[in-house]
């Protein structure tokens, strides 16, 4: 079964910025028109918590509270690809961000509707 793959974390220090990728693991993974796109993070101890979405049909965004202002996800839709870019980045952004797939537009911010994630790429934030 195809599924998505996050790149792009890595070890930076508050304030930095980072651009994290999700892409599909093969051609056979189809994006619908009304599927949302998702970044989500988990920190240590910590479940994991919606941080960015985007709806395929028609790009609208939004955010976590904790991120707004902060970060920016985007898509490329030839490529089913989606982006989360990152600036200003804080020792509590810390985590391992997994991006994920929801057919249903109206449970946008439950995690539990998503699939297809990935194993996920770490961000880590010192201060």
């Amino acid at each position: 079964q195809a599924r998505l793959v996050e790149s792009g974390g890595g070890l930076v220090q508050a304030g930095d910025s980072l651009t994290l990728s999700c892409t599909p693991s093969d051609q056979t993974f189809i994006i619908y028109a009304n599927d949302i796109m998702g970044w989500f993070r988990q920190a240590p101890g910590k479940e994991r918590e919606f941080v960015a979405g985007i709806t395929w049909r028609n790009n609208k965004k939004f955010y976590a509270d904790s991120v707004k202002g902060r970060f920016t996800i985007s898509r490329v839709n030839a490529e089913n690809t989606v982006y989360l870019q990152m600036n200003s980045l804080k020792p509590d952004d810390t985590g391992v961000y997994y991006c994920g797939r929801n057919s249903d537009p109206y449970t946008r911010y439950n995690e539990a509707k998503y699939d297809t994630w990935g194993q996920g790429t770490q961000v880590t934030v010192s201060s």
